[in-house]
């Protein structure tokens, strides 16, 4: 059964609230706590806490930490997770269908894959079998972090398990990936630290997936229910605020279309990434004195100040480079070490940084996330059709003819325009092939081009970061791009929905559209708005290269913007490991581990104990593992994030040192596609202590790759 906690600092238990059932809140305390009072000061919340904490526990049966009652076969079976009632889930349900769909998000769930065998609930941390259905029983702090607008706030959460330890304290961070909720690093991070008995600090980073269905006025609160934006206030997780007549003006022009916090906020929520992660981990101090601090009649004292648990800042992509910047930007001990995957980091690259493959400078490196981004979606689709991209799986739900008179058009645009040359489909998709490998992307990424763009992965983070970077509102329209539901067969946009996506856009929702039946429309189609895929022949070639634009001409605030988010890759000596596969499309690896290892080389010196572990046939979606041609060419690079926080572990605990920069070079499971072998470890070699030859090496600013 679920058990509702008391919270017990004064000001805690001087508010009470009726929300859901007894839910123990905490209203804004002054500031954190203060170093070395040996247990006499009182446990403060942190001053950046923003309205009621809500606390409650799991008794690991019923309902639990890791799978929210799922189990190891629950979160394994195709069957989401069921809700009484569709119109109006609780509070409950939402959090199964957020834990549920998030954790099957981000690694590779299939039968011959590694769930269940080499990660998943049931295995424990040397691997084995031994964990059964893994729910882990513990409690839950949950609250916004905010400046006191109500436009900020960014969804922190910490969960304790029962097995934590409070004699060998440790927190471990798990900071969204992409642009998910609060729970969308639960399976990259969150399980290995409470499989460890840490606390574990989640946030949103301020662009989780808070939505506003424009038409009705809806939001999201904290906790996924809905809400009327007026009632709402200042408790909305996001509402759209360019005005009611500005509003009113786009509905009657575009109907049925959605806001999203990320996209919307106007506030480019990135800047931010670092001091939302470094405030999860104050927030999880606050929580485990709530815990284990001595009463004093009914006040809690610090047991627990700065710097006395080991903390490590870890995640996956854009939450993989959100604690990078909150390790540069910790000057005061709060974190102990880091450890991310394909980490998202846009980089302020010095002058003496250079990149090698084989001793050879590569083609481009460094480049923000808005220049390589806009790139890729304008010539991914023509790209697609180049014969050194030949057989490659793709993601798409539109018919394959349909499929590739979109590339054939695209391709034919982008000559007219003057991007690409070739008088020719074939000619014209090498030349757009061409152009992505001079901006950096590797050959190693040829057969992903068409995945990354018909998943719709890069078409929606071009305009998600356009909107965001340029600080645009919904109603601006930028590009004349927008988001809202489609007809099926069509794609015309407009479209009332038989049932709002905004229920359950909490549970099933990731943040960026397409999500939960809300796609990338394009307001300016042949036909009128629809499907940017079929708003025109050409995929909407005049919107993507408005995109483009928005950073090849200099925009003021997408440049503003971007500047604003760039990290020196200064880490203060903390030991850090970075992994990334080398096929990673999304984020190329020249544009991300690469060049932001060279810089702390030369930034640190011999103060460096970073690890950089490059992993050969890893790219950028586990979850992509199930389907058809990623099974059999591609590795679980999740197997290696694992191995990593495993390798830190043990620097931290027992002085083992972190094995040196390296290649990791992997051996896909091969076989038909779609019928790949089962994932065994002759496909997944160890990290090595010597690697020999397939050291990366680094010196005077450069970082040298082996082939």
């Amino acid at each position: 059964m679920k058990l509702f906690l008391e919270a017990t600092t004064p000001v805690v238990a001087a508010a009470r609230i009726t929300a859901l059932a007894a839910v123990a809140v905490g209203l804004v305390a002054c500031h954190g706590n203060d170093d070395n009072n040996n247990g006499s000061q009182t446990n403060s919340l942190p001053s950046f806490i923003s309205g009621s904490v809500r606390t409650q526990t799991y008794d690991g049966n019923t309902d639990d930490l890791l799978t929210a009652g799922l189990g190891k076969t629950g979160l394994a079976s195709a069957s989401v997770p069921a809700v009484a009632n569709a119109l109006s889930p609780t509070a409950e349900e939402l959090r199964r269908l957020a834990i549920y769909s998030n954790y099957r998000a981000l690694v590779d769930m299939s039968a011959n894959g590694g769930y269940g065998r080499f990660w998943g609930p049931n295995v424990d941390l040397n691997g084995n079998d031994t964990l059964g259905e893994g729910k882990i029983a513990g409690k839950e702090y949950l609250a916004f972090a905010d400046d006191g607008s109500g436009k900020k706030n960014v969804s922190l959460l910490v969960q304790i398990p029962a097995s934590f330890n409070p004699d060998q304290p440790c927190i471990v961070t798990a900071t969204s990936s992409g642009s998910r909720g609060v729970y969308g690093a639960i399976s990259a991070a969150g399980e290995w630290g409470l499989k460890r008995g840490c606390a574990v600090a989640y946030t949103d980073k301020g662009s989780g997936n808070g939505a506003h269905e424009l038409a009705t006025d809806l939001i999201t609160l904290i906790d996924g229910t809905l809400s009327g934006a007026a009632a709402a206030g200042k408790t909305s997780e996001f509402t759209a605020n360019p005005g009611a007549t500005s509003i009113a003006a786009f509905n009657a022009q575009f109907p049925n279309r959605y806001a999203f916090k990320h996209a919307h906020s106007q506030q480019n929520p990135e800047k931010d990434w670092g001091t939302n992660t470094l405030q999860a981990i104050q927030f999880a101090y606050w929580a485990l004195n709530d815990t284990y601090g001595s009463l004093d009649g009914t006040t809690r004292k610090t047991r627990y100040n700065r710097g006395d648990v080991t903390t490590i800042a870890a995640s996956v992509s854009n939450g993989g480079g959100a604690s990078l910047a909150a390790a540069e930007q910790d000057t005061q001990g709060w974190i102990t070490a880091v450890v991310v995957g394909e980490p998202q980091i846009n980089l302020k690259v010095p002058s003496q940084v250079s990149v090698r493959q084989g001793g050879v400078p590569v083609a481009s490196f460094g480049r923000p996330l808005a220049d390589y981004m806009s790139l890729a979606n304008l010539l991914q689709p023509c790209a697609a059709l180049a014969p050194a991209a030949a057989g490659a799986p793709y993601l798409t739900a539109l018919p394959l003819t349909t499929t590739t008179a979109i590339r054939t058009a695209r391709c034919a645009s982008l000559a007219v325009n003057g991007v690409i040359s070739g008088g020719d489909v074939t000619s014209q998709a090498n030349s757009a092939l061409a152009q992505l490998h001079q901006a950096g992307y590797l050959t190693d990424s040829d057969l992903l081009q068409a995945a990354m763009w018909d998943s719709q992965a890069v078409p929606a983070v071009a305009v998600t970061y356009a909107n965001a970077y340029t600080q645009s509102s919904v109603t601006d329209n930028l590009c004349n791009f927008s988001f809202g539901t489609t007809n099926a067969l069509t794609g015309a946009a407009g479209v009332t929905p038989l049932v709002s996506p905004m229920p359950t856009v909490f549970g099933n929702g990731n943040g960026v559209p397409p999500t939960n039946g809300i796609n990338l429309v394009y307001n300016a189609g042949n036909s009128g708005a629809a499907d940017h895929r079929l708003a025109t022949a050409d995929a909407s070639f005049a919107g993507a290269f408005c995109v483009r634009g928005l950073w090849t001409n200099g925009d003021s605030r997408m440049t503003a913007s971007v500047d604003a988010i760039r990290v020196n890759a200064n880490l203060r000596g903390k030991p850090a490991i970075i992994v990334q596969g080398r096929s990673d499309t999304l984020v190329p690896i020249n544009h991300a581990s690469r060049p932001y290892a060279a810089m702390n080389k030369l930034a640190e010196g011999n103060a460096s104990n970073l690890s950089f572990y490059e992993v050969t046939n890893g790219q950028h979606f586990d979850a992509f593992l199930s389907v058809a041609g990623f099974d059999n060419r591609f590795i679980p690079l999740h197997y290696y994030n694992l191995q990593a926080l495993n390798l830190m572990w043990a620097h931290l605990k027992s002085g083992a040192p972190l094995p040196p920069s390296q290649v990791v070079r992997t051996v896909p499971r091969g076989g038909a596609a779609g019928a790949a072998p089962a994932l065994s470890v002759a496909n997944l070699p160890a990290i090595s202590a010597a690697p020999g030859g397939n050291e990366i090496t680094f010196g005077g600013g450069a970082v040298n790759v082996p082939n």
